[in-house]
This record gives C-alpha cells, sequence and structure tokens, in this order.
C-alpha cells in the first residue's frame, strides 16, 4: 500500500500512543486534531489526510472515544528507530 510521508507522520505518532481527537457538527467531522503520547499537537494532520486515513481503515475508533491506529495501520506503517 502506497502511503503518503505526511500519512507516514501521522502513523508512526498514533503508533505511539497518540491519538486523534475529532469535533462533530451536525453529525459530521468538522475538525481534527492529533495529538502525541506526550500531549503535543501534530500540524500535518488535516481534514483530508484524517479522511484517507479512514478511509483506508489505517485509524480507527470504538465507542465515540478519539481514533486510534487500527492493526491494519500499524501493519503498514514502515519502521523507524525511534518507534517503540
Amino acid at each position: 500500500m502506497n502511503i503518503s510521508k505526511r500519512e507516514q507522520r501521522v502513523l508512526h505518532a498514533l503508533a505511539q500512543g497518540g491519538q486523534i481527537r475529532h469535533m462533530r457538527e451536525a453529525g459530521k467531522i468538522t475538525e481534527v486534531l492529533c495529538v502525541t503520547r506526550d500531549g503535543l499537537i501534530l500540524s500535518d494532520c488535516t481534514l483530508d489526510l484524517f479522511a484517507r486515513l479512514r478511509k483506508r481503515r489505517l485509524i480507527e475508533s470504538q465507542n465515540g472515544r478519539p481514533y486510534r491506529i487500527s492493526l491494519r495501520g500499524r501493519l503498514s506503517v514502515r519502521a523507524q528507530p525511534d518507534n517503540r
């Protein structure tokens, strides 16, 4: 699966324990915020990038909680030395 550099960056942050918090208005997601495990905000995560990751099922949410990386996302992300 071809994954862009920006998608890889977001998936790495999620693989290390980060999450994507989302805001809904009228049932649609209107704003996303990617937060690393250290509490820092990743500016690369846009609404378009979020939609692509969700469409490919690389991220998932359970019971309305923030989005986390899915098993499929873990398998498709490239290994980096700083991953834990």
